[in-house]
């Protein structure tokens, strides 16, 4: 072929690579609908995303196969403060994200040599989940090598294979973003397994949190309001600890758990649709007495692929379901596993609309009016395309979607629960 023969080829090609190019771009389209509309901060909730950086203040990029959803979207990763929207209430006026045993993370490193066996909850660290609009952790505190260590454990007991840390380690993290946050109030619950005489409220000392410990002895005791949280930063009260020992009250000044707080049914009793029973260790949920009210929203078996379907419509109606228990009464703290796992909004909305309902009788947080009569609300028809984040700051946190180091599949917990069942037949 002559050169002048190669060039009218070339020439003859050009339609046709004009129409694969087309072709090609037509079906990124398609794939990918919005992904070329928005990036570098501007996109929105459940627009298309590629990386957290594409979405904006507030938000962080995932997605949620459990319900078909497997392309990357802007999903909510900040709650709302509601203080931010109306301040000054009585700390029993909020509700407030709690994480099912805050500790123990994914992907987070096990002791030299141990190969770990137990459960994970969460996903990234304590301090992101505080920066992130967390103002609770549940802790599971045992005796262990000793000292105090945080573990994911049974019978009451900690084996090296089921612990995380020493628990003063993430008491510094509490101690370092109270310190850096004056106006934030946080609350530990604890699953109490120590032994060791003093031994909870020497760590608290030991880890610098003896200066904002709230006094048991100004603890609501029969179903009185709290403080107000304006009161309690003035006080520099802002850290409210709950144990599941009663005796430690007397003996070491930590409240009793269940002498302030009601509680519904863990696990996979507390997820049954259309059911809200109280722990048995509560006193009934529309108990008067106690003047908090704690909610527990997660699976006996944690799935972290799942969690964004429980954090849909079945979260939602399951507030519906504890509100109307508790004798029309909106619970104080909502604990969950995963937290930033949604198919949009999840817990974050969740949590708007009941403190929308608790603080000001509306829909919503964002139709609060600062000052107004309760149920005088904001016109707002639809939810902000963009939530009211936290003005320290936006979305810190660390999540891989897609592609986690743990992943977890059905034969995983199958093996899982037959070792623990051997374990707890081992150690009676």
């Amino acid at each position: 072929m002559s050169l002048v023969d190669g060039s009218r080829g070339a020439a003859a090609l050009t339609p046709l690579v004009h129409f694969l190019l087309q072709l090609l771009f037509s079906s990124l389209l398609l794939m990918f609908p919005t992904s070329f509309s928005c990036s570098n901060g501007a996109c929105q909730v459940l627009e298309s995303c590629v990386a957290a950086t594409d979405c904006g203040p507030g938000l962080y990029c995932g997605n949620c196969p459990a319900l078909g959803k497997n392309q990357p979207f802007c999903t909510r990763g900040q709650a709302t403060m509601p203080t931010s929207i109306i301040d000054g209430l009585p700390f029993n006026k909020y509700t407030w994200l709690v994480t099912h045993n805050s500790f123990s993370i994914v992907d987070a490193p096990s002791l030299p040599g141990v190969q770990r066996m137990t459960f994970y909850n969460q996903e990234d660290t304590v301090t992101n989940q505080l920066r992130n609009g967390v103002r609770g952790l549940m802790l599971d505190m045992y005796d262990f090598e000793g000292d105090i260590w945080l573990c994911h454990s049974f019978r009451g007991q900690c084996f090296n294979f089921t612990a995380f840390q020493p628990a003063i380690n993430t008491l510094r993290e509490v101690e370092a973003f109270l310190t850096e946050n004056p106006t934030e109030i946080v609350t530990i619950i604890i699953e109490d397994y120590v032994h060791t005489p003093n031994g909870i409220i020497n760590l608290f000392t030991n880890a610098g949190l003896d200066k904002y410990w709230f006094p048991v002895s100004k603890m609501p005791k029969k179903g009185e309001d709290w403080p107000t949280v304006t009161e309690m930063v003035q006080d520099n009260h802002r850290l409210l600890v709950f144990t599941s020992d009663a005796s430690k009250e007397a003996e070491q000044g930590v409240a009793y758990q269940w002498k302030y707080l009601v509680e519904n049914e863990s696990g996979d009793p507390g997820v049954v649709h259309g059911s809200c029973p109280n722990r048995k260790e509560s006193k009934p949920l529309n108990s008067r007495s106690p003047s908090l009210f704690l909610m527990n929203y997660f699976p006996t078996y944690p799935v972290q692929a799942d969690a964004c379907k429980e954090h849909s419509t079945p979260l939602t109606e399951m507030v519906g379901t504890c509100f109307k228990a508790a004798g029309h009464v909106m619970p104080n703290f909502l604990a969950v596993n995963f937290y930033m796992r949604s198919d949009g909004g999840g817990v974050f909305d969740a949590l708007d609309r009941m403190n929308g309902q608790l603080m000001c009788g509306c829909s919503t947080v964002a139709a609060c009016q600062a000052g107004a009569p309760y149920g005088s609300c904001k016109n707002i028809s639809l939810p902000p395309r963009s939530p009211v984040t936290n003005p320290a700051g936006s979305f810190s946190g660390f999540v891989q979607f897609t592609n986690s180091a743990f992943s977890v599949h059905p034969q995983d917990y199958f093996w899982a629960l037959i070792f623990f069942a051997l374990l707890m037949a081992y150690f009676p």
